[in-house]
C-alpha cells in the first residue's frame, strides 16, 4: 500500500476530453444505462435485477447473431479457419449466457411475485433476437412468426432468417464441396422448414470421425457444432429450473404452460446426426 492509499494521475493521461470521444460517448452509456425502467410502483428493489438480466442477455444475444453471420458468409466462402475462430467466439459469449442465470436464481418466488404483475403478457418466448439464433443453427418454425405480427420490421427480419440456410444447411453443402456424398435431395431442400434427420449422414460422419487426420478439417468444424449444440442445449436446461425455481408451475406470463412448455424445447435439437454417429463408432 502507498503511504497516501492513493495513485497519482500520470502526466499524460488526458483530462480535457469536451468535444472529444470519451469512453462513455463511444459506449453510449447515457442511453445504455437509462433504458431500466421499472414499471412497479413504487419501484420495487428486484425489478432493476430483472431488467439488467434480460438486457445483458439481449446484448450478448446480439453479438451471438453478429457472430453467426460472419460464420455462415465465411462458410459459404470455404473459409473454415475464420469459421472456426467466430464458433470458438460463439462458444464463450453462451458460456456467459449460461453462467448469468446465477444472478437472476438469487430473485426469489416471493420478491418476484410482487412486481410480476407489471409485465402483463411481455415474455422472453417474444425475444426476436433468440428466435433469429434458434433459426440459425436450424430449429425452424414458421409458426413462431405470429409473434412478431404486431411488428412488421421484427417480422420481416425473422422471415428472412427463416428462408435463408442455417448454419447445418451451410455446413452441409461445404461438406458437399469437399467431396463427401451429401444427397441432392438435402442440398436442395425447402430451408424454411424444420431439420428432418437423415441416414444418409451417419456412413459419412463415421468415415470423417473414423479417418481424423484425413479429414481434420471436417472433423474439426463437426466437434465446433456439437460444442454449440451442447451450450445450447445447457442454456435451455438452466432457462427451464430457473423459472421451475421462481415460479414452479405457473403459467408464463406469454400464456405458454411455463416449465413444461420449456421442457419440450429440449426435445429439440440443430445437428442430431453428428450426435447418432457416436454409436456408430
Amino acid at each position: 500500500m502507498t503511504e497516501q492509499n492513493k495513485r497519482d494521475l500520470e502526466a499524460g493521461i488526458e483530462t480535457e476530453l469536451a468535444d472529444r470521444t470519451t469512453y462513455g460517448g463511444y459506449l453510449g452509456l447515457e442511453r445504455l444505462l437509462s433504458s431500466q425502467v421499472p414499471l412497479s410502483s413504487p419501484p420495487h428493489h428486484d425489478e432493476m435485477l430483472f431488467i439488467i438480466q434480460h438486457q445483458v442477455s439481449e446484448l450478448w444475444m446480439k453479438l451471438i447473431i453478429h457472430e453467426m453471420k460472419a460464420a455462415l458468409a465465411n462458410l459459404r466462402e470455404d473459409r473454415v479457419d475464420f469459421t472456426l475462430k467466430v464458433l470458438a467466439r460463439v462458444k464463450q459469449v453462451q458460456k456467459q449466457l449460461l453462467e448469468q442465470w446465477a444472478v437472476l436464481e438469487t430473485l426469489t418466488p416471493s420478491e418476484y411475485l410482487q412486481f410480476r404483475h407489471v409485465l402483463g403478457p411481455a415474455s422472453g418466448f417474444q425475444s426476436l433476437q433468440y428466435r433469429m439464433i434458434e433459426f440459425m443453427l436450424g430449429n425452424k418454425n414458421a409458426d413462431m412468426l405470429k409473434v412478431f405480427g404486431h411488428q412488421p420490421v421484427d417480422q420481416a427480419e425473422l422471415r428472412a432468417v427463416l428462408e435463408a440456410p442455417s448454419l447445418y444447411d451451410e455446413f452441409l453443402h461445404w461438406l458437399a464441396r469437399r467431396g463427401h456424398a451429401i444427397p441432392e435431395e438435402i442440398l436442395k431442400r425447402d430451408f424454411s422448414t424444420p431439420w428432418q434427420r437423415h441416414d444418409a449422414l451417419l456412413p459419412i460422419y463415421k468415415a470423417i470421425y473414423s479417418n481424423t487426420e484425413q479429414y481434420w478439417e471436417e472433423y474439426h468444424l463437426c466437434e465446433q457444432l456439437v460444442d454449440v449444440e451442447v451450450s445450447f442445449q445447457q442454456w435451455r436446461f438452466r432457462h427451464m429450473k430457473t423459472v421451475e425455481r421462481i415460479i414452479g408451475y405457473r403459467r408464463g406470463t406469454g400464456g405458454s404452460s411455463g416449465v413444461a412448455f420449456l421442457r419440450k424445447a429440449l426435445e429439440l435439437t440443430f445437428f442430431p446426426e453428428l450426435f447418432e454417429v457416436r454409436t456408430e463408432l
